[in-house]
């Protein structure tokens, strides 16, 4: 065996973020309680911003590092640059806290996590450990380790590796999901939802590795294109193999039929959460999917095109159609997520489909595009939603946003804005990276998906432009939610989200020129 040479340098932005979820947990052990969280924030926001100016520095980069394990090219260089982008108002949110009433009727700022994960909702013991102010500060360390699993995910040659990196991401989410402060045992339902599945999805995706190993003898994603370019029979267990790491990848991006988990987990979990997972997991995910299918299975795109072709149409219209139905803004955002994942499937449809010399495969550079601009969106809408209060905590219902765009016109103009933007308006991002999307998908023979496409996207038009409808022309009630004044972090997420939904919608050629250079893989 060859000893593996550490390339420090070029490993720098996944290196600096684990190193500071292992400070987390030292912080956890060492630091007192009521100065951990403002430590964890500074040190997770500083690890997060050195991990920025790391991707930065290697811009231009093409190298393997771990002898082949990691390739640092233009996908990955992307990627994980808006991977970081997005983690750093993602954390923000995850400190943010409100003002609220306890037990004993004093007021305290409380945030969105479970005092004490280990007590029973509803019992004495949590009721004493909110009123004693005890804080479950352990979600920065898990967030770090989960956002260095994305850095590595999409950057990964080796099927071996981006295994290690999916579970790595996975396993702090499912333990986030569980520890939302309000409907406590809505959001317990949920992390075992999604820990079950998400077993099962990888238990899917190490069957497809053993596949492809049985049939290329390498797990090298390069070795397996070699095997197949060289092979023009007996492509059956490559076939399977794909088939199989196609289910774990599809579950983790939310594609139908692999959607189930998406409402329940993104209702159930706590809303920073839930922004984290709709944002940062599916960039990473989706990186992985545009690595495989077009680094190691070019060869056999005769063969998974068709089908991503039917996962992406019947993603879109289910998406599209079953969100029409929802009366709680959660689930509803989380089946738009579902539709979303079909409109960024297009675009990985169009992989291999190059332009000129110079100029990066045009599905992936769509694609990358579309995440760039949706997860920014995506990330402020939840934001918001994590706004809307009552005395029992956060608010999904439907009707009880009746009139908010009257009683807080600034905050309803806000979602509004990111509405219009997840229904593709002209001027916004969503606008933009659909356009991007359907182009690449049109230039490869896709016409039927722009097509079915443009007609889902009319369809989310009208529950989007529904939510507005109820804020701002109809009469506010006594039911009607209030929107609390969110503090400072959470107001730097939700301007940040609308300065980069803007700004992508009017002027978004310089970042589609920078997402073109960068979609040829090493």
């Amino acid at each position: 065996m060859t000893t593996p040479e550490v390339q420090y340098g070029l490993l720098s932005p996944m290196l600096i973020v684990f190193g500071v979820a292992v400070l987390g947990v030292l912080v956890e052990a060492f630091v007192p309680m009521r100065a951990r969280r403002g430590v964890h924030l500074g040190l997770a926001l500083a690890g997060l911003v050195a991990a920025l100016a790391a991707v930065l520095g290697l811009a231009g980069t093409e190298a393997y590092a771990m002898n082949g394990a990691v390739a640092i090219d233009g996908p990955t260089l992307f990627l994980q640059g808006t991977i970081v982008l997005v983690a750093i108002p993602a954390v923000a949110l995850l400190a943010e806290r409100t003002v609220a009433v306890t037990g004993a009727g004093t007021e305290r700022r409380i945030d969105s996590f479970t005092p004490q994960a280990s007590t029973t909702p509803g019992s004495v013991a949590e009721k004493e450990a909110i009123d004693a102010g005890v804080a479950q500060t352990e979600v920065f360390p898990l967030a770090m380790f989960a956002i260095g699993g994305m850095l590595l995910f999409p950057a990964s040659t080796d099927l071996l590796t981006m295994f290690v990196a999916l579970e790595v991401l996975s396993l702090p989410l499912y333990l986030l999901c569980g520890l939302a402060r309000r409907r406590r045992l809505l959001s317990q339902e949920a992390a075992l939802k999604y820990f079950l599945l998400g077993a099962f999805s990888s238990a899917f995706f190490l069957f497809g590795v053993a596949f492809l190993y049985g049939y290329a003898g390498t797990v090298g994603l390069g070795g397996i294109a070699d095997a197949i370019a060289a092979d023009g029979q007996g492509r059956s267990l490559a076939l399977i193999g794909t088939a199989l790491l196609a289910v774990g990848l599809l579950f983790k991006v939310g594609a139908v039929p692999f959607h189930s988990w998406i409402p329940d987990v993104y209702q159930g979990a706590p809303t920073p959460v839930t922004a984290l997972m709709a944002t940062v997991t599916k960039v990473a995910a989706f990186g992985a999917i545009v690595r495989i299918f077009g680094m190691a299975l070019p060869g056999l795109e005769s063969s998974w095109r068709p089908m991503l072709w039917v996962v992406a149409i019947a993603t879109m219209v289910l998406g599209s159609v079953v969100a029409v139905t929802q009366t709680d803004v959660k689930r509803m955002l989380a089946y738009s997520s579902v539709a979303h994942t079909g409109f960024i499937l297009t675009g990985v449809t169009a992989l291999g489909n190059s332009g000129d010399v110079g100029v990066g495969d045009s599905g992936a550079s769509a694609t990358m595009f579309y995440l760039l601009a949706y997860a920014f969106s995506t990330l402020g809408g939840f934001a918001v939603i994590g706004l809307a209060r009552d005395e029992r905590g956060e608010v999904g219902d439907l009707e009880r946003w009746a009139g908010v765009g009257r009683r807080s016109p600034l905050v309803a103009a806000v979602f509004g804005l990111f509405l219009l933007s997840f229904a593709g308006i002209p001027l916004t991002s969503g606008f933009i990276g659909k356009f991007a999307v359907f182009s690449a998908a049109s230039g490869a023979g896709g016409a039927v998906l722009v097509v079915v496409g443009v007609v889902c996207s009319a369809i989310a038009a009208f529950f989007y432009v529904r939510v507005i409808v109820l804020m701002f022309f109809t009469d506010p009630t006594d039911r009607t939610v209030t929107m609390v004044r969110p503090t400072t972090s959470v107001s730097c997420a939700i301007g940040v989200s609308v300065v980069v939904t803007v700004a992508l919608g009017v002027f978004p050629q310089p970042v589609l020129d920078i997402a073109t250079r960068a979609g040829n893989f090493l």
